[in-house]
């Protein structure tokens, strides 16, 4: 049965989501790498398609930026659709100097100072975890394919853009211990332990804080095959 932001009916997406937050790489993902993808929504232009890949069923969905857009998108997967797992693939800035463009990177826990949480149903916790077994899965498919991951913590933040004067930096990373900064991956988590399903993210650096360079909004788009080959590969082990 579909639901007020996902058309597709039950059966037609598959048990492992991967969710890139913008929906032009999800098309990308799809007509790249799946065998007969089929698109499975377009409700408010939010991508999403399923197909095969090394023979076996995987779709793949846009989730929009931010906490509440993945929100809404993992929680409606999880619960409506029977999705047992979603991987993040997205793009990240970094934090520190031993990271540089077009590196992928592996959440081991997202830190932040969201009250999705707690507006959700009352967690105060500020640090979440994905699942240790997709977290698994994705080192061993980098692993095989000869494919460098590092693994890390993340700063799930709600503001893109913050005040030139104000130093939160000092918070995240020195307190915290942050490595890298993206937008969504504290709110997945959070669906995936509250529902009893699993949930990973995988990150590729697109730009940094502490050194010069930054990815196009088409190279964001386009490149990211090392993420996205080591996310299909876990997803259909």
């Amino acid at each position: 049965m579909s639901t007020p932001h996902i058309q597709a009916e039950k059966g037609q997406i598959a048990k492992t989501v991967i969710m890139p937050g913008d929906p032009l790489r999800a098309k990308m993902i799809a007509e790249t790498f799946l065998e007969g993808p089929v698109l499975i929504n377009e409700v408010r232009g939010m991508l999403g398609y399923t197909g095969t890949y090394n023979g076996k069923k995987v779709s793949v969905m846009g989730s929009g930026m931010g906490m509440p857009s993945i929100g809404i998108y993992s929680y409606e997967l999880f619960t409506e659709f029977d999705v047992d797992n979603i991987i993040r693939v997205g793009s990240a800035g970094s934090y520190v100097e031993d990271l540089n463009l077009n590196d992928v990177v592996m959440a081991c826990c997202a830190w932040s100072e969201s009250s999705f949480a707690k507006t959700q149903n009352g967690c105060e916790d500020t640090t979440l975890y994905p699942s240790e077994e997709l977290n698994a899965k994705l080192q061993a498919a980098a692993e095989k394919h000869g494919k460098k991951m590092e693994t890390v913590k993340v700063h799930s933040s709600d503001v893109f853009y913050h005040a030139p004067n104000f130093d939160y930096l000092s918070t995240v990373v020195d307190k915290e211990g942050c490595s890298v900064v993206e937008m969504e991956s504290f709110a997945l988590f959070h669906n995936a332990k509250v529902t009893g399903k699993n949930a990973a993210c995988l990150l590729t650096i697109s730009d940094s804080f502490v050194k010069p360079g930054i990815l196009t909004a088409e190279e964001r788009q386009n490149s990211m095959t090392n993420m996205i080959e080591i996310a299909l590969e876990a997803a259909t082990e």
